[in-house]
C-alpha cells in the first residue's frame, strides 16, 4: 500500500509506503462510538450544583412552637416545602470522565485512519513549514490543495503553522500528542506532515 507524498503545491514528490499493520484491515466503526462518547464525556464540566436546606442561607429560628397553634409543624423556614428552601435531590458536582482500554483507543486510531485512507481523504505533505506565522500563506497552501475542512497534523514546534491557521475556518492544526478520533472525523480531509505521519505510524505498530 501506497499514497502520494505532496509539496506545498499538491504536486507529487514520491511515493509513500503504508505500515501494513497499521492500514491493512477493516475499519471498526463501533471502535468510533466507544471513543468519542468517551472524549464528550471527558470534556463535561459536570459544575451543575443545588443547595440543600442545610446550606441555604436563613432557617436559623423555628418559625413558631411545635403544637398549639394549629399550623403544622415545622422547624425551618428553608426547608423544601418554602419559598427560598433548599432543594431535594438536587445535582451537585460530578465528575464524568472515564477511560477505554488504551488497546480500544489504538485500534480505533488505526481504524479511522484506514477510513481515511479507504476515502482517498489522507493528504501527507514533504512539510508545511512557513517563513512566517500569516493566515494568507497558510490559506494559499490550503487553497492550492482544495482543502475547506482539514485536521492538520504537525510535528511539535512549527508554531509558524500553528499561528496561521487560527483564524481559517474549517482548518485545526493539532501537534501529534494532540491527534484524537473526534477530530479525524469531524473534519473531511486529514492533513499530515511526513515527519508528523511517520511518528503517528510508529506509535500504532
Amino acid at each position: 500500500m501506497q499514497i502520494d507524498l505532496l509539496n506545498t503545491k499538491g504536486e507529487k514528490v514520491s511515493d509513500l509506503k503504508l505500515s501494513t499493520e497499521v492500514f491493512e484491515g477493516e475499519v471498526k466503526e463501533h471502535l468510533f462510538y466507544e471513543v468519542v462518547k468517551m472524549q464528550l464525556a471527558n470534556r463535561r464540566l459536570g459544575t451543575a450544583c443545588t443547595k440543600t436546606k442545610g446550606e441555604v442561607s436563613g432557617g436559623g429560628a423555628k418559625p413558631w412552637k411545635q403544637k398549639g397553634t394549629g399550623r403544622a409543624r415545622t422547624g425551618s423556614n428553608r426547608n423544601p416545602l418554602w419559598k427560598g428552601g433548599g432543594t431535594i435531590f438536587g445535582p451537585k458536582p460530578r465528575d464524568y470522565s472515564y477511560k477505554v482500554p488504551k488497546k480500544v483507543r489504538k485500534e480505533a486510531l488505526r481504524s479511522a485512519l484506514r477510513y481515511k485512507v479507504k476515502e482517498n481523504r489522507l493528504k501527507v505533505f514533504d512539510n508545511l513549514n512557513l517563513d512566517t506565522p500569516k493566515t494568507k500563506n497558510a490559506v494559499e497552501i490550503f487553497n492550492s490543495n482544495s482543502l475547506k475542512s482539514a485536521l492538520v497534523v504537525m510535528e511539535p514546534g512549527n508554531n509558524n503553522l500553528k499561528l496561521a491557521v487560527r483564524n481559517i475556518k474549517g482548518i485545526k492544526a493539532v501537534e501529534v500528542a494532540g491527534i484524537n478520533i473526534f477530530d479525524i472525523l469531524k473534519y473531511d480531509e486529514l492533513v499530515m506532515t511526513q515527519g508528523a505521519f511517520e511518528k503517528v505510524e510508529a506509535s500504532l505498530r
